[in-house]
């Protein structure tokens, strides 16, 4: 099972354990297009993507500021909202019909509590996301466009095809048109 190879490649929970855990998920789908988490909504389902591909962004001045994308495997959601059960600060949105395991709030908690290793791996999963957030922050801070355009190209080049390219000028922090002529200069 996908989920569990993904799991386990954050922390080893015994077989048994991680088998309870991942059978408390259940299956669901939404439409391309939708908003599945609303600002000023609490976050209250982790989600696992099985299919699709989906964005956070916030809205400012009427412009989406795009802060992640998520697609398979990973987890989506607001993880904030979602850890801490305090209202969203931004939307998260499907980009296309998607798939996903999801699990609650409380069902989460009460499998951390009733498991030390369940706990343990999601608390490694949190120190991975803190650590990809402030390199992400490190680069949009201090690289130029051309080094944000060409780390994006190293790590994620499949989004090209996935998903739009106003969306992804969005997520590097620089203008449509700049990014076309990054696009247009740099070896892909």
């Amino acid at each position: 099972m996908e989920m569990k190879d993904f799991l386990s490649k954050i922390h080893h929970v015994e077989e048994k354990i991680l088998e309870e855990y991942i059978s408390q998920w259940t299956e669901f789908e939404i439409p391309k297009n939708t908003i599945m988490t609303w600002e000023g909504d609490t976050e209250r389902y982790m989600y696992f993507v099985l299919e699709g591909i989906q964005k956070s962004y916030y809205s400012n001045e009427s412009k989406e500021h795009i802060i992640a994308f998520t697609y398979r495997p990973s987890f989506t959601g607001i993880p904030e909202s979602f850890l801490l059960q305090v209202p969203s600060k931004y939307f998260l949105c499907t980009l296309s019909d998607s798939k996903f395991l999801r699990i609650s709030y409380e069902v989460h908690n009460s499998m951390m509590q009733k498991h030390r290793s369940i706990e343990t791996l999601f608390r490694k999963a949190t120190e991975k996301l803190l650590a990809d957030t402030l390199q992400r922050y490190y680069e949009l801070m201090s690289m130029d466009i051309e080094t944000r355009f060409k780390n994006f190209l190293d790590r994620s080049p499949h989004l090209l095809q996935m998903v739009s390219q106003k969306d992804i000028a969005s997520y590097l922090r620089m203008d449509s048109s700049n990014f076309s002529k990054l696009l247009g200069t740099v070896k892909i």
